[in-house]
């Protein structure tokens, strides 16, 4: 019986090492991704409904489906950059008018956006985030991204196009840019440009390091 006894705390003690093991083994989700997915759903639902364009509208212009754009409005789906430009066109607006309203003004008057300011479009399943180095909204057709890609970091297989126009210097890392059906390796202090027409993809190959561009999108206004 004492034995019997004895053992317990025993038992006990190796059921518990065993399940921190599971803890550790299991990869902490970081709780930043779901929420900005969420964030980024609620602007283009707010977008869609302003611009007063119904799901089916929507779709049927971006060629997607109705129940993905559903999902991506309701931040059930974290929807790549050649989504979110495809969808940002539709809308008539450039890929800044996602990142949200913007911040209170602290006397700047929409010219100068600080650094703690900055918004943050983080593509997490791609490894690509952009930040907003000019004033958030809607209505600003030139807008100044620096954007990180992380190693292997890429905006898919399946090039995308968009409106307007873009350029880019690499202050860091290497970028591929396939533009057509031209492609280029890209190192620090290597810029570019091209019409955001032309079909394209971009991704960092680097294994190991870590890449950022510094990017302006300029779009062509509504008219």
């Amino acid at each position: 019986m004492r034995k019997g006894a004895a053992a317990k705390p025993a038992t006990a003690r190796r059921a518990g090492k065993k399940a921190a093991k599971e803890l550790e083994k299991k990869p902490a989700r970081k709780p930043a991704e779901p929420a900005m997915d969420l964030a980024v759903g609620r602007r283009i639902r707010d977008l869609r409904r302003a611009k007063e364009m119904s799901l089916e509208v929507v779709a049927a212009r971006t060629e997607l489906s109705i129940g993905f754009i559903s999902q991506i409005e309701r931040g059930l789906s974290s929807p790549s950059l050649r989504v979110l430009a495809t969808l940002a066109d539709v809308l008539g607006v450039g890929i800044a008018a996602l990142f949200g309203a913007s911040p209170r003004d602290d006397g700047a008057g929409g010219v100068v956006t600080r650094e703690v300011q900055r918004a943050e479009l983080k593509l997490w399943r791609t490894g690509i985030s952009k930040q907003l180095l000019s004033p958030a909204g809607s209505e600003s057709r030139l807008n100044l991204f620096l954007v990180h890609l992380e190693p292997g970091g890429n905006t898919g297989d399946e090039f995308y196009t968009h409106d307007g126009e873009e350029a880019g210097l690499v202050l860091s890392g290497e970028m591929t840019l396939t533009v057509d059906t031209e492609t280029w390796t890209l190192k620090q202090g290597d810029s570019f440009r091209f019409a955001s027409r032309r079909p394209h993809r971009f991704s960092n190959p680097a294994r190991d390091a870590n890449a950022v561009v510094l990017w302006v999108n300029c779009v062509t206004a509504a008219g």
